[in-house]
């Protein structure tokens, strides 16, 4: 498959200006593209991939790919999805968030190739040197403020009479629009890529390309995605889902994932891994005959987390769910563990107690609350049933002490299959 029949079946076309012109296009010859991203954040974030992962897609196959780091388009706010204006954020932050987006986008794109490197550009050295007049005079005078007033981006700004939209953001369109025409006039970019919500933004530089440049452009547009159920991807009770480790642990990365409703699970392998359509198809017809062996899920996890973080992380992370199942803990990092822990009901106890002889087993059950009663605990101990730190355990008066404390301070208790509490020693 080329490049525009694979994203066609992995369904990652939304729309295109010119669909019967960009077709054969990329199949003839290797095209330029863009995608941009404004550094609001120190991170990426799951929502990000997807434009992000096409780029790659099309580096895959000879074409060539840009990122662009908005260091001057985040300076005012793109208006493209948001109800309210965006916080301004200072010079000095946005450079800290495009330093630390950088890393992350090595992962995703090849900058080191011989044949086609990816290039990564911030928009900022080609605008923060041109003047308020000259930008007006050059670029504004090829845009009505009928053609912008109509954009879904403004339009539904401006319908709340109480929030309406500032000239700023009202201006955003047209920095980005200067963007297409300054990569088509200086790197020969053909091609503009984003989600739907920036259908109008990639209109705009098509519509000044064309003005300024009379050469032809192509803007297409990936789906936004949302879940099975309505609600917003990338997002849970905790907030997003960062591609930083540090704001997302590699384990809660690869829980995100393995845990997505069996309605999603194709549709995501196809948007977010470089599985085949061979590869896929095999999953999508294991999930369907078998969904309760989770092929497909702990395929699409793994790709992903593997993408992201690597495979050693990804390694730990599978470890680290095994262990709510029984897993051994030995090797766990105390970062995953803590991980791990957050999914159980936690206790805390005093340390003193562990000093010395320490604790009955017996009693320590019945202090985090997994029997109501001495006799409860002995009794479940003996059946083999009870287990410290994962190890099944039937001496009802083996002492607990603090030689069981994992990274000094824990204990992970289990009754049955399933029923943990750690044990927090303070």
């Amino acid at each position: 498959m080329n490049i525009f029949e694979e994203l066609e079946w992995r369904g990652l076309v939304a729309d295109c200006t010119d669909r019967e012109q960009l077709r054969p296009r990329v199949a003839q010859s290797p095209i330029t593209l863009y995608a941009g991203f404004d550094p609001t954040a120190d991170s990426l974030h799951v929502g990000s991939l997807v434009p992000l992962l096409a780029l790659r897609r099309f580096q895959l196959l000879g074409h060539h790919s840009i990122a662009v780091a908005g260091g001057a388009t985040g300076m005012i706010g793109d208006p493209s999805g948001k109800s309210a204006e965006r916080q301004l954020l200072t010079r000095d932050i946005i450079d800290a968030n495009i330093a630390a987006v950088k890393k992350q986008l090595a992962r995703l794109l090849d900058f080191e190739t011989k044949t086609n490197p990816a290039r990564l550009v911030d928009n900022a050295d080609w605008t923060a040197n041109i003047s308020f007049l000259d930008f007006l005079r050059e670029i504004g005078k090829h845009f009505s403020v009928n053609q912008m007033v109509a954009k879904e981006s403004v339009r539904a700004r401006m319908e709340d009479r109480e929030t309406g939209i500032s000239y700023t953001e009202f201006s955003y369109m047209l920095l980005q629009a200067f963007d297409f025409y300054h990569l088509r006039k200086d790197f020969n970019c053909e091609l503009q890529i984003g989600g739907t919500d920036q259908w109008g933004n990639i209109t705009a530089g098509i519509e000044l390309t064309r003005k300024k440049l009379s050469v032809p452009t192509y803007g297409l547009t990936l789906p936004l995605i949302t879940n099975a159920d309505g609600s917003k991807f990338g997002k849970t009770v905790a907030g997003a889902i960062w591609l930083d480790p540090n704001k997302t642990s590699p384990y809660r990365f690869y829980q995100f994932w393995i845990r997505v409703d069996d309605r999603d699970v194709v549709r995501y392998l196809k948007y977010f891994t470089f599985l085949t359509k061979d590869e896929i198809e095999a999953l999508a017809a294991q999930h369907e005959k078998q969904p309760e062996a989770r092929a497909a899920h702990k395929a699409l996890a793994k790709s992903v987390t593997d993408l992201i973080h690597g495979e050693a992380a990804t390694a730990e992370a599978v470890r680290a769910s095994e262990i709510l199942f029984g897993g051994g803990l030995e090797g766990i990092s105390e970062a995953t563990f803590n991980d791990i822990v957050g999914e159980a009901p936690t206790k805390d106890l005093e340390k003193s107690k562990l000093d010395g002889e320490g604790l009955q087993f017996v009693e320590l059950m019945v202090i985090a609350g997994l029997a109501t009663s001495k006799g409860q605990a002995r009794k479940d101990i003996e059946g083999g049933g009870a287990y410290i730190n994962n190890v099944r355990e039937q001496n009802p008066q083996r002492l607990v002490t603090t030689n069981d404390l994992l990274f000094g301070k824990n204990i992970l208790l289990r009754k049955g299959k399933r029923n943990y509490v750690a044990i927090t020693a303070k």
